[in-house]
């Protein structure tokens, strides 16, 4: 979608180096993964809305280095986004906090896990919510809610725009010319994911609510605030 506008501009992708996820980031991600799976259930098995759940699962939230798509995302927003619809350009560039602060707020609480509560191959729901406790940072986990909402909504506004499904097609191409498939396919499966839902309000609305909901319960120490959706231990 973004390559097909000014190839010229964004040339070849940049390799990085694609070192293997360190086994902690990978346990919490896998936890999250799974609690988020089991917190929105019905989200998943709702025929609208299954295909942006897997969406997010799989690329937001995934228990794997996303380091390159993250790299690809924030090359063409600084590449290219002065000249982009104004649109396009607030979508990109939440998408980019958004990863940027989710990878911030996973090292935090890693190294708290880790070096506080002696996570080793084991991660509860008591540990977890201890973690998030001691991080202290209610605001910028009520800012990450903010921006998956935002995000959400962007890319709402730009599946309903005829010509922003058109380039997305033009660009297969030449995306896989300059060495871009990769971020070609992440955005094609988000567009085609949105679209499917036609309207996304309730979907987002529901997730922030819910989220918003554990974040609370968390920080008021809520002896369950996951309502026992969490993976077995």
């Amino acid at each position: 979608m973004l390559v097909e506008m000014h190839p010229g501009r964004v040339g070849r992708r940049q390799q990085v180096e694609a070192a293997p996820l360190d086994p902690g980031l990978r346990q919490l991600r896998a936890w999250q993964a799974q609690r988020l799976a089991l917190t929105h259930a019905d989200l998943l098995q709702h025929p609208r809305y299954r295909r942006a759940c897997e969406f997010f699962l799989s690329d937001i939230y995934a228990p794997r280095n996303l380091s390159q798509r993250d790299h690809d995302l924030e090359t063409v927003y600084n590449t290219i986004g002065s000249v982009m619809p104004p649109s396009m350009v607030d979508t990109l560039r939440q998408l980019v906090a958004l990863n940027t602060l989710t990878s911030k707020l996973d090292d935090l609480l890693l190294a708290v896990l880790v070096s506080d509560l002696g996570m080793t191959d084991r991660l509860t729901a008591a540990m977890y919510a201890e973690a998030y406790r001691r991080c202290d940072n209610y605001e910028q986990r009520r800012q990450q809610i903010e921006l998956i909402v935002a995000v959400g909504k962007g890319v709402e506004y730009l599946v309903h725009r005829p010509l922003v499904g058109t380039t997305l097609r033009l660009a297969r191409k030449p995306a896989e010319w300059a060495g871009w498939a990769d971020l070609q396919d992440f955005l094609e499966r988000g567009f085609a994911a949105f679209r499917q839902m036609e309207r996304a309000e309730a979907f987002l609305r529901t997730i922030e609510l819910r989220e918003m909901h554990i974040l609370d319960r968390i920080y008021e120490r809520d002896p369950d605030p996951f309502r026992g959706d969490v993976p077995p231990e």
